[in-house]
């Protein structure tokens, strides 16, 4: 097991923001929880967006709630510059043969079928369904986890 000096001392860990993940943490689960309480809606964003077009009968809250979000990390980003600090996007894996936006664009298609399969996404199932005790949300988490730690073991994207 490698311990926390270790992992700051070999740069691992060079980005480690605890206050601005902790402050965001509790933005999002007060903007979900304002949500879910207000409107009886569940933040799930791929629903929200998959649900604009065709528009549904409550298409205004949903563009809206996106637009906000959007919005939201764009004054953020203005106001407090050095909050993310390394705005890289990363790159393609050298072994792919593929060059980074075609990548990115394929990572986007697959999460968002994923989205369609699981009946939720990240946000929907690991904030609101984990917050409901939902035991198919607990399922999904576990799968979005286990697919993560295999796909960063096998691409190397994060070293």
């Amino acid at each position: 097991m490698v311990g926390s000096a270790t992992l700051f001392r070999t740069g691992l860990m060079e980005h480690f923001t605890p206050v601005p993940a902790l402050v965001g943490g509790l933005l999002i689960g007060l903007a979900s929880a304002v949500l879910w309480l207000g409107n009886g809606r569940i933040a799930g964003i791929s629903g929200f967006f998959g649900q604009l077009l065709p528009p549904a009968r409550s298409a205004i809250w949903r563009a809206v709630f996106l637009i906000a979000l959007v919005l939201g990390a764009l004054v953020t980003s203005r106001l407090l510059p050095d909050l993310g600090s390394n705005p890289e996007l990363v790159t393609a894996p050298a072994g792919s043969g593929l060059e980074t936006p075609v990548w990115l664009a394929i990572a986007g298609l697959l999460t968002g079928i994923g989205t369609r399969i699981g009946n939720g996404c990240t946000s929907g199932h690991g904030i609101c369904g984990l917050a409901r005790l939902s035991k198919r949300s607990a399922v999904a988490v576990a799968i979005f986890f286990g697919v993560a730690i295999i796909t960063v073991a096998v691409t190397g994207v994060v070293r």
